[in-house]
């Protein structure tokens, strides 16, 4: 009979972890996007428990998915693996799952089919498009919010490129190349901005036989102006570089239809594309409206000034999930600079509530707004300074690549813009199967 001995010392040291770890309390994040990803790198020291619960296995850098949609970068240039930025932060554990409901008060989250508990939780479920009741236009649309739907985009683009050179009837080779985006926020003009050029600098000398002239950019606004949030200067810099760039922005244009083949708007206008892109309103992702807690516009969860949920105080709402006033009682806009500030005080709150202080309100400090509008070209509005053109499209540059996660996503981002720059090419015109 053979006896294996374990010394007393290592399995004191186990044991004795393993009583900390039950009795460390234990938050669970639901949501690895820019609020719950923060709030987890700030809970790194904490005397806690984490598991991070994400439907994806990667972090997504939004901001710069529509580049991937037009066949600017590849999917893993905006995207990093969740466990490799937790790789070494010991109190944390990820689960790759979708979580289908929370029971507040027995306080554990259903996730396909377990169970977790939790004694406090961080809502970061993040948002998804909102086509406001249009059937056809969601059926038939294309959208620019996850890495699926982008690449999906990106096929469909290049694919009508492909169909137009063969085609022979001028009236279809002018609808194929069509297109039109909805939305004349900052997706929607950074979309059409990098789409207007990709024609103009890329396909001009990938398709030579081709007529890029029939080529049409439309910019769909259902207000009178662009980018509204931001200054009148701001938005009258995005139109005026727009314009320069042959993008042909519609105000007043309110969607009515989309069928594949047309797109139909409230005043009887009719315009022939095989494709749309919707970029033009967001909404709190669907599980909020499961959770039996009070909902506001675009279904966010309202929360107290803590970020807190007035009946569950163990609960807390960020990012687009959330619906939070700011001075002048708006609610927050659905950004990432919004999520990442919330992300940093509710992981305060949570130390907060462990030492027994009182809990943090929090307050949006602005950053700045920033769009670009393709090569060389952005608007910015900075420590109260407004920029446009080159020295705006320098700060979004560096912002960006400052911000993506990874140092090689950051190297690989700033190289193939670099080269982009300089000779007008792109390097990822892949048609891959969807």
């Amino acid at each position: 009979m053979i006896v294996i001995y374990f010394t007393n010392k290592h399995m004191t040291k186990k044991a004795q972890a393993n009583m900390n770890a039950k009795q460390l309390p234990h938050v669970v994040i639901i949501g690895a996007g820019f609020a719950g990803l923060t709030a987890a790198k700030k809970l790194r020291n904490a005397p806690v428990q984490i598991t991070l619960v994400d439907r994806n296995n990667y972090h997504l850098f939004q901001p710069l998915l529509y580049q991937v949609a037009i066949a600017g970068l590849v999917p893993s240039q905006v995207a990093y693996p969740l466990r490799t930025i937790f790789r070494n932060q010991k109190n944390l554990t990820f689960q790759m799952g979708e979580v289908t409901s929370v029971d507040f008060a027995a306080r554990f989250v259903k996730l396909n089919g377990s169970v977790i508990a939790y004694d406090h939780l961080i809502l970061a479920v993040g948002g998804e498009t909102n086509f406001f009741g249009m059937d056809a236009v969601k059926d038939n649309a294309f959208q620019i919010k996850d890495i699926e739907s982008a690449v999906n985009t990106r096929n469909h683009l290049l694919r009508l490129f492909e169909n137009a050179s063969r085609e022979a009837d001028e009236e279809k080779r002018k609808t194929m190349l069509t297109f039109v985006v909805v939305g004349g926020g900052p997706t929607g003009v950074e979309t059409s901005g990098a789409l207007a050029e990709l024609i103009s600098h890329v396909m001009r000398k990938e398709y030579p036989t081709l007529d890029i002239g029939d080529s049409r950019v439309l910019l769909l606004e259902a207000g009178n102006a662009l980018i509204a949030s931001y200054p009148d200067e701001l938005r009258k810099a995005t139109q005026g570089l727009l314009k320069k760039k042959n993008v042909e922005v519609m105000f007043n244009a309110r969607l009515a239809d989309f069928n594949g083949q047309r797109v139909a708007l409230a005043d009887g206008t009719q315009i022939k594309t095989n494709t749309l892109i919707w970029t033009a309103g967001v909404k709190a992702a669907g599980i909020t409206s499961r959770l039996g807690v009070e909902v506001a516009g675009s279904g966010r969860v309202k929360c107290e000034a803590t970020l807190q949920l007035a009946r569950y105080p163990e609960v807390y709402v960020v990012g687009d999930a959330a619906y939070h006033e700011n001075g002048n009682g708006r609610p927050l806009p659905m950004l990432s600079t919004v999520a990442i500030q919330q992300g940093n005080v509710v992981a305060e709150n949570i130390r907060r509530v462990i030492k027994g202080l009182a809990q943090k309100p929090f307050h949006y400090k602005d950053p700045g707004l920033l769009a670009t509008i393709g090569r060389n070209a952005a608007v910015a509005r900075i420590w109260g300074l407004s920029f446009s053109g080159f020295i705006a499209w320098i700060i979004w540059v560096v912002l960006h690549i400052y911000r993506i996660i990874g140092f090689r996503n950051r190297l690989v981002v700033l190289i193939n813009w670099a080269w982009d720059y300089f000779f007008y090419d792109n390097q990822v015109r892949l048609i891959t199967r969807e």
